[in-house]
């Protein structure tokens, strides 16, 4: 039995609207689904909810929908849960913010760290965001998700501390004696922080532990920064979230 495609638009949606898509998600619909008039599709703009939809027309560039009943349909964890990545490689950074998505965090914030491999050039600072949102859009569309992650502006591991000086923190340090099941069930936001290739330096690991954020080892292997986040993550929502 064949999936309905589901696809994030920017603008709200309606009951009753008529929708013409371009660019993308015309071109998926319409050059790889191959969609034909009368097809379902499933639609959501990030409020939280989804919209059946029906294809009036489609070509390999635009496909025009009408928009039917709302939906509510919820699919995020009680768990209020941000990402605190450390920046790494292109590729791994990209599978972060795919899986972290796909596994409900609420949030990514970038962090950039003394150790961090990649440097960014302050002036495309805005194009990697919405990279990363695209991203996590597309994520959004195949989990079902509803509701987007923020993706934060990066911010230095001091500033990222400061801007999250009223969660619960966690570090991920493979020093630390203790496991995710040491942790105390949060009062409301939690953030995790993760360091990029080659971990955090002593001083970053110093100041998170002075915020309070307290550090949890994920066993005696040394895990690469994609891995460890989302087994973080993973950990995380299945003592806290929705997972398990």
């Amino acid at each position: 039995m064949s999936r309905t495609p589901r696809v994030f638009v920017h603008a709200p949606l309606a009951n009753g609207q008529q929708l013409r898509l371009e660019g993308e998600a015309a071109a998926h619909l319409g050059r790889v689904l191959r969609v034909r008039v009368g097809a379902p599709v499933t639609l959501f703009d990030g409020s939280g909810v989804e919209f059946e939809s029906e294809v009036l027309a489609a070509t390999r560039r635009t496909v025009e929908l009408a928009v039917g009943a709302r939906r509510e349909v919820n699919r995020e964890s009680a768990l209020a849960l941000v990402l605190m990545q450390g920046i790494c490689r292109h590729e791994r950074m990209d599978w972060v913010v795919r899986k972290a998505t796909e596994l409900g965090v609420t949030a990514i914030r970038p962090v950039i760290t003394e150790r961090s491999v990649v440097k960014l050039d302050p002036g495309r600072i805005p194009a990697r965001i919405e990279h990363w949102r695209a991203i996590a859009i597309s994520a959004c569309e195949q989990s079902g998700r509803n509701v987007l992650p923020d993706i934060l502006p990066p911010l230095p591991v001091l500033g990222a501390l400061g801007a999250h000086a009223d969660a619960t923190g966690v570090l991920l340090d493979p020093e630390a004696r203790g496991g995710p099941d040491s942790l105390a069930a949060p009062a409301g936001t939690l953030c995790l922080l993760v360091g990029p290739e080659g971990g955090l330096d002593a001083q970053e690991r110093a100041a998170a532990l002075a915020a309070g954020y307290t550090g949890v080892r994920l066993g005696p292997r040394i895990l690469r920064t994609e891995t460890a986040a989302l087994t973080g993550v993973t950990l995380l929502q299945a003592r806290f979230g929705d997972l398990g």
